[in-house]
């Protein structure tokens, strides 16, 4: 799911529109978004410029990519 609606603008954890809002643990923690269900409320409802993708994502959809990306973030985007 996160390869469909979100790496283009997040590969691999990065932010190719605005550099410092990464997807990594840092970024995310200096941010206030320390949980999946933090990161999947942004899925859902956007944050700063980010507009929320709720409908692209469909029901529970933000759940998924909230927990998936924590995952990542915590693994320091690293494979494995």
């Amino acid at each position: 799911m996160f390869q469909n609606n979100c790496a283009s603008c997040h590969p691999n954890g990065e932010n190719i529109i605005r550099r410092g809002r990464t997807l990594k643990i840092k970024a995310l923690s200096k941010r206030g978004l320390d949980s999946s269900e933090a990161i999947a409320q942004v899925a859902r409802e956007g944050i700063g410029q980010m507009s929320g993708y709720a409908e692209t994502l469909g029901e529970g959809g933000d759940v998924i990519v909230g927990e998936w990306v924590w995952q990542q973030a915590q693994k320091a985007w690293t494979q494995g």
